[in-house]
């Protein structure tokens, strides 16, 4: 995607918050939620600096008529405007930038302070898919439980590994997650038991919302599988590490990962993100063809985690950056359309863990802490896996002329439920 105006960096808003230096949400990033007022109607909405535009409102005025004749903004969630392709999306996102410029003046809009809103879950998640892309990750959580010399499965470099999915447990930061009840069996035991997990986790990860699908049968590029994806989200993949120990083999994650993937509420759009696309970190194993990517499609995105446990503020406990995934999310689209499978509007496709080269640079618990062996210290309370009452935070944002934020994913861990 080439820049256009809305790219500008001299560009400002008559909304001065979104001016403010480090601000999250300024006029080139317009970010796209669902809100409410307190348990009013659910409203499509854009951040700006500290306030909401409520573009439902705008529709509904005919200030913005992104599909004449219909209304796509009143159903209260996204996918209509998304599967309108990026065209629309392109030409709504100069629109409402217009309304927002400095040169046009301030004007009666429809806008509600962020703090005043309850965000809603932006998309109806058609189906999720969780990828593997992290060469760090993969390689740590191997050495872990197969040794250094066999930490990559032999097709890793190859192929983008991914699972599928709970499409019906993610839900938007904020939402408590419940400790997930399983089978658990250690080493010495005979038999495995029901119990609460005892190692429950988090995975940093981003994101990627489609906006438009292919037809079932019809593969398509790395460019085509781009030009499908509407934006991106945080996205923390909660994992019950015992629970995925004894259940795993031979077919992946089943109930250790189903119990609940947290999402930003915020979803920054593709456009938004042109500016900070980077190369893809060096590879020593050639990929098949239908795998090249002819743009760079990885982005230069930094995140941390915040952990907090009960009574306690936030400390950070890693910090790291997406542009260290060995397959970008136009690849990971691309291969699972390989087989022909139909992608759609709403699927969400998670990266997978995002770790970095160094020890504080790593997106999950099980890494930061080497599988329990070097327990966290915040400020002076251990910390292995969660307990009841923790709650976790990530963040991200990109830096250059001016910061596109995403905003915060956070979840706070309740007690499991009672046993059937």
């Amino acid at each position: 995607m080439t820049r256009n105006a809305t790219h500008d960096p001299a560009r400002r808003s008559w909304v001065a918050s979104a001016n403010a230096p480090g601000a999250d949400f300024p006029i080139q990033n317009l970010p796209w939620g669902v809100f409410s007022e307190g348990d009013g109607v659910r409203r499509v909405g854009v951040a700006i600096g500290d306030l909401i535009l409520d573009v439902t409102a705008l529709e509904a005025d005919g200030v913005l008529e992104p599909a004449p004749g219909e209304t796509v903004f009143a159903a209260g969630v996204l996918n209509p405007f998304m599967a309108l392709g990026p065209a629309v999306w392109g030409q709504t996102r100069a629109a409402l930038a217009d309304l927002l410029d400095e040169k046009t003046g301030e004007r009666a809009l429809p806008l509600v302070p962020q703090s005043a809103a309850r965000m809603h879950l932006p998309v109806f998640v058609r189906s999720y898919t969780d990828f593997y892309a992290s060469r760090e990750h993969a390689t740590n959580v191997g050495t872990m439980f197969r040794g250094a010399e066999n930490a990559l499965p032999p097709n890793w470099l190859h192929i983008p590994i991914g699972y599928n999915g709970r499409a019906s447990t993610v839900v938007v930061s904020g939402t408590p997650i419940r400790r997930p009840l399983g089978q658990l069996k250690g080493p010495d035991d005979t038999a495995p038991r029901l119990g609460p997990s005892q190692r429950l986790d988090i995975e940093l990860e981003l994101g990627a919302i489609l906006g438009t699908g292919n037809p079932m049968g019809q593969p398509v590029t790395t460019a085509e599988a781009w030009e499908m994806i509407f934006g991106f989200v945080l996205l923390n993949d909660w994992s019950a590490r015992d629970i995925q120990l004894w259940e795993y083999q031979p077919l992946g994650p089943f109930q250790s990962k189903a119990f609940g993937t947290s999402i930003s509420p915020w979803v920054v759009t593709r456009e938004a993100l042109a500016p900070f696309r980077v190369a893809p970190p060096a590879r020593e194993t050639p990929l098949l063809t239908y795998l090249a990517e002819d743009a760079p499609h990885n982005l230069d995105l930094a995140l941390e985690i915040d952990l907090a446990a009960q009574g306690q503020g936030p400390h950070t406990i890693a910090r790291t950056n997406a542009r260290h995934l060995y397959y970008s999310a136009a690849q990971q689209v691309a291969h699972h359309a390989l087989s022909g499978c139909a992608m759609e509007t709403g699927d969400l496709i998670g990266s997978g863990t995002i770790s970095g080269p160094t020890p504080d640079s790593r997106g999950s618990l099980l890494e930061l802490t080497w599988n329990g062996r070097d327990p966290l210290d915040l400020r002076g309370t251990p910390r292995v896996f969660l307990q009841d009452g923790d709650s976790v935070t990530l963040r991200g944002h990109c830096d250059g002329p001016y910061r596109v934020g995403f905003g915060a994913c956070e979840g706070t861990i309740l007690p499991a439920p009672p046993a059937p």
